[in-house]
């Protein structure tokens, strides 16, 4: 249990509460034992006091009569019973005096007064004594606490449904919208919440499917005519002109590919082919995704590096790098640097005018003399989101330097599935 969840403090002050009352009833309890000892030697006291008075003759029968007709107090005057009590009896409390002597004796559950005077003894057992009444103190005590304890069980039988609303919430958060569900048909508060949230979950689970499916249909009928034109382009005679429309629409079929791709993150499906690849691999792929003169990139990689990614989408994201670096550089031409911490995509120009924020929105313009970055970054920084790393920029020296940063992540998780492709 988390020590900052609701059902954790519920069940610490639940907790606290049963030690505080049971440490109130041991301290009740002690007060209460010691005022019934209290009054009970009190209550001897008056009868062993006016039984000596008696004796010495210091008040009549009739006084000592009126002064112990409250208290049951009878004389034990058997032999044979009064000789038991007396040998194996328990002294509780005993004073002398000089009038005489007094004792509190305990024996079988019942207490006497052994009054001594001179040559006599009187033993007389109080009919009233009840042993300390400890079954109702604990009688009190087990129905508190069974009190306080339906109160914890009924309190956390109402909030249960608020963990299951938690786990359908962090579904949601992680994108699996078909996963939540409502369980919840009560009348309070929080099942109020479940059945909003779960409407909610259902609305915008039609929209996504909405989306998805006018997407895909646009991205169906617009590969319909490309097809076509890439058909018909291929029945045309050799010429510079056929190359440059057979560049066109793989061009134009790249970008409905990009599409269909970024639909798929954004729509909350996620990676679905990650594996383990070589970093150049990827580079190279992207290299031929761009369609950019060899010469227009310089490659400073290390061939060692395998990352765990997704291939297809990993190279989408380095492609859209390279086409901004090698389109809006000065000189047309940059460098692709990596490393076990980052890749780097390095190119003279000019510094950005907003923070890199800004750039991250789909088809952002700048100022007039500075062209529309599209969807590039949009996609890039979706795809490098879905594999943990994170989209930086700086300018240095007159060099716009974009990177993918904590590349160590995917580097390290490559090592883990090389380990258990061997196993």
């Amino acid at each position: 249990m988390i020590r900052s969840s609701i059902f954790y403090s519920i069940t610490f002050i639940f907790f606290l509460s049963t030690v505080s009352i049971f440490l109130a009833f041991l301290w009740l309890m002690e007060y209460d034992q010691q005022n019934y000892t209290k009054e009970l030697n009190t209550k001897y006291s008056i009868v062993a006091r006016a039984t000596l008075f008696h004796l010495n003759n210091f008040i009549t029968q009739d006084e000592l009569e009126a002064q112990v007709k409250d208290y049951k107090m009878t004389e034990v005057t058997e032999p044979k019973e009064r000789a038991e009590i007396l040998d194996n009896a328990i002294v509780i409390e005993e004073i002398k005096a000089k009038i005489g002597a007094s004792s509190i004796l305990q024996y079988d559950k019942h207490h006497y007064l052994k009054i001594t005077h001179e040559d006599s003894l009187l033993l007389l057992k109080d009919e009233e004594y009840q042993p300390y009444r400890y079954d109702v103190i604990r009688i009190i005590f087990a129905s508190v606490f069974f009190i306080l304890l339906a109160t914890y069980i009924f309190t956390i039988r109402k909030l249960k449904p608020l963990r299951k609303l938690k786990i359908e919430i962090n579904k949601f958060a992680k994108g699996d919208l078909e996963e939540v569900t409502c369980n919840s048909t009560g009348s309070d508060e929080i099942s109020e919440v479940s059945a909003a949230f779960y409407n909610a979950v259902t609305q915008i689970k039609t929209l996504n499917h909405s989306r998805q499916l006018f997407l895909r249909n646009i991205m169906h009928e617009l590969k319909t005519p490309i097809t076509k034109g890439r058909i018909t382009v291929e029945m045309l005679e050799s010429s510079k002109y056929k190359e440059r429309l057979i560049t066109v629409f793989e061009k134009l079929e790249t970008l409905i590919n990009e599409f269909a791709s970024i639909e798929r993150l954004t729509s909350g499906i996620g990676l679905t082919d990650v594996n383990n690849y070589r970093l150049v691999d990827i580079i190279d792929e992207a290299m031929d995704l761009a369609m950019v003169e060899t010469n227009s990139v310089a490659l400073n990689i290390n061939s060692e590096i395998f990352i765990n990614v997704d291939f297809k989408l990993f190279a989408i994201a380095i492609k859209n790098m390279i086409d901004n670096g090698v389109k809006y550089s000065n000189e047309r031409h940059m460098k692709v640097v990596a490393d076990s911490k980052s890749i780097r995509f390095i190119s003279l120009g000019s510094p950005l005018e907003h923070p890199l924020e800004h750039y991250l929105e789909p088809f952002v313009q700048g100022s007039n003399n500075i062209k529309s970055l599209g969807l590039g970054l949009y996609i890039v920084d979706n795809i490098t989101k879905a594999h943990h790393l994170n989209l930086a920029y700086r300018h240095q020296n007159g060099y716009n330097i974009f990177s993918f940063e904590n590349l160590e992540a995917l580097i390290e998780n490559s090592d883990k599935t090389k380990l258990l492709q061997r196993s």
